[in-house]
């Protein structure tokens, strides 16, 4: 679930209120995070990336907030629609740089992560999930990722995405049952 965030709190981080404004990035930084790692998944089995997107998500908000003015809309889309750009800017650069892929461990070094296998299972699985969602039209994935990895509203995906709250649950139904359509045809052709 989704914190609320109230338009008095982001009245005040926006007219320079220290306090309001940590509060303000503190509520809204574990939805970001959830998004990113929604949007871009593990790279080389971690979520750095994803990470770093959400914290630059959190700078953006953060130098934007000033100018920031409400407009009728929540202020959840307004930092979902940074968070898009900047999702989409990550995705531009990891094309980018597919070509090379440095390591700065030592193989020698010890590692505290998962072994080969668990990580394996869950490169499998992400890979999987991943592959599925992507299968979906944009609209879809957008609304699955923002309501179900993310929790928001069905209101609040509706302001971002441009559709009514019950367009939002239309859509995210008809999503879910072509993920299972996709996820029991994938099983066939594993067992086949």
């Amino acid at each position: 679930m989704t914190t609320v965030i109230q338009p008095e709190l982001v009245r005040r981080a926006a007219a320079g209120d220290q306090a309001a404004t940590a509060t303000l990035l503190t509520d809204v930084r574990p939805g970001l995070v959830r998004y990113c790692r929604g949007r871009l998944g593990r790279i080389g089995g971690a979520y750095t990336t994803a990470d770093d997107v959400a914290q630059e998500v959190c700078v953006a908000v953060l130098r934007a907030l000033p100018r920031y003015r409400e407009q009728g809309s929540p202020f959840t889309a307004f930092v979902y629609g940074i968070a898009a750009h900047k999702v989409a800017d990550a995705q531009r650069a990891a094309i980018r740089d597919s070509a090379v892929t440095p390591t700065d461990t030592p193989l020698e070094q010890p590692d505290g992560a998962p072994g080969p296998e668990q990580q394996a299972v869950a490169s499998d699985l992400a890979r999987r999930l991943s592959g599925l969602l992507n299968r979906l039209p944009d609209v879809q994935r957008e609304i699955i990722l923002l309501r179900v990895a993310v929790g928001l509203s069905a209101d609040e995906v509706g302001t971002i995405v441009g559709m009514t709250a019950a367009a939002v649950r239309m859509a995210q139904s008809r999503a879910l049952a072509r993920l299972r359509t996709l996820a029991g045809d994938a099983l066939d052709e594993v067992a086949a």
